[in-house]
């Protein structure tokens, strides 16, 4: 692929380690700016619980990423540290592809695990936006990247746009391997699960 004007295809080691720029995001005065634009990532109010998703790859066309603050419902009992609220980063794929897919939650006593995308019969989705507080993989690799993007402009996932005066990124092409998140919040256009399963656990993904 050929590269454009200004971007430029990278590597980024993800182990222990959120995507570059986010953790710049974890700031009182980003937090009241958020809270006062509106940087909702998943656009309804989170139940305050997280949940954990594990890959084994991530791949995804059409990637960008900003910072949001997500919030509980009101009256909910959850987060009381932080005043219902989460700081997160939003990540956005316009069409992605997931293998070997876990979600767990834990529901105190036991884990609620939903596996699919074994074989070769992965998962899909379409117009993924995932809220997260942490991601981390073996290797990230970003194909033609803007790094610092003003998160009001970015146009890889039409309609999808952050605030304006944000820090944002976006690329053409992201692939992640081994990938684990933990998330608040999830929403996609669609969402394709082959080989699904659900069921209780002691152990999480």
């Amino acid at each position: 692929m050929a590269t454009k004007p200004g971007k430029a295809e990278g590597r980024v080691r993800l182990r222990r380690a959120a995507v570059p720029g986010i953790a710049a995001l974890a700031t009182t005065g980003t937090l009241v700016f958020l809270t006062a634009q509106g940087a909702l990532g998943v656009q309804f109010a989170i139940s305050g619980m997280p949940f954990t998703v594990t890959a084994s790859s991530l791949e995804g066309n059409g990637f960008q990423q900003y910072g949001g603050l997500d919030q509980t419902a009101d009256g909910s009992p959850n987060l009381p540290d932080e005043n219902g609220q989460k700081l997160v980063f939003v990540s956005a794929i316009r069409d992605a592809t997931v293998h070997n897919l876990c979600q767990s939650i834990n529901l105190v006593g036991t884990n609620l695990v939903i596996k699919a995308g074994a074989g070769n019969k992965p998962v899909h989705a379409t117009n993924l936006v995932l809220d997260s507080d942490l991601l981390t993989g073996d290797e990230a690799v970003f194909n033609n990247i803007n790094i610092g993007q003003d998160a009001s402009k970015l146009t890889e996932v039409p309609g999808l746009e952050g605030p304006l005066g944000v820090f944002g990124q976006q690329a053409d092409h992201v692939t992640i391997t081994n990938v684990r998140q933990n998330n608040w919040g999830a929403t996609a256009a669609t969402f394709s699960l082959p080989n699904l399963s659900m069921s209780f656990s002691g152990d999480g993904c």
